[in-house]
């Protein structure tokens, strides 16, 4: 697999054949589930510490920074 895909297709842009196989065999996947598919909207940052409960969709680390802005409270 290709460290960097939109680069190596940059060079075989005018190759239709090649460019069909270079697709098909090098480009990352579409993910419907998983670990990857939760991406936060500040950052872009992908993993385990996502809040997507009512729409958030923000990793916890912009979480913190921003909820008093969006209405969240701290309990202690």
């Amino acid at each position: 697999m290709a460290s960097h895909p939109e680069r190596m297709l940059k060079q075989i842009e005018h190759k239709p054949g090649k460019k069909a196989v270079f697709l098909k065999h090098n480009m990352p996947k579409k993910r419907k589930h998983g670990f990857a598919t939760s991406v936060c909207i500040r950052c872009g940052r992908k993993g385990w510490g996502h809040t997507g409960k009512y729409g958030l969709e923000y990793c916890r680390i912009c979480f913190r920074e921003v909820a008093e802005e969006l209405g969240f409270s701290k309990f202690m």
